[in-house]
């Protein structure tokens, strides 16, 4: 939540020719609601069970990048899926450079709104050993958008030639 997943997705996305997908933003088109509201109207079972069936849907198409929010990951079936049909980019970011954002965070995370900072924090570190369940860990604080898209783009290219068959 709030490490860059999005910005530098859309930014991958197309360096790597690719279209992109926020799961989160086809979450607020399925019920033509922003997540606050849809978490206050339907609840957040019934987000996390659309979450689940987009996530399910998108990921098992060929040739995405796909932005998941902070809380999809913690859904082991979620967690399971990403990792058997997709190449998961972790953005591990700072206690530090997150609480940095947070002012940007509160208004749209339903899970941040009236925590207090310490709470934050624990939910921030709680996830931190879930997170670990990826294929690649980025480190962000350094980094600007365009700047770890690039890296990122990059990255996978080569990975993608040294595992590519051998003609």
């Amino acid at each position: 939540m709030g490490a860059g997943k999005t910005t530098v997705g859309k930014l991958l996305a197309r360096r790597l020719y690719r279209d992109f997908i926020d799961i989160d933003e086809e979450i607020e088109k399925a019920f033509g609601l922003p997540i606050p509201e849809i978490f206050s109207v339907h609840g957040e079972k019934a987000f996390r069970d659309k979450e689940r069936e987009l996530i399910e849907y998108h990921g098992s198409q060929p040739l995405l990048v796909i932005s998941v929010g902070g809380g999809a990951f913690l859904r082991e079936e979620n967690r399971n899926h990403c990792l058997a049909n997709c190449t998961v980019l972790y953005f591990d970011i700072s206690w530090d450079s997150w609480k940095e954002r947070i002012h940007v965070l509160t208004e749209t995370r339903p899970l941040l709104k009236d925590k207090t900072l310490q709470e934050m924090e624990q939910l921030f570190r709680e996830r931190q050993s879930i997170y670990a369940a990826n294929h690649s860990e980025f480190q962000v604080d350094d980094f600007e958008a365009l700047e770890a898209a690039e890296y990122l783009a990059d990255s996978l290219k080569l990975s993608w030639d040294i595992h590519a068959p051998q003609a």
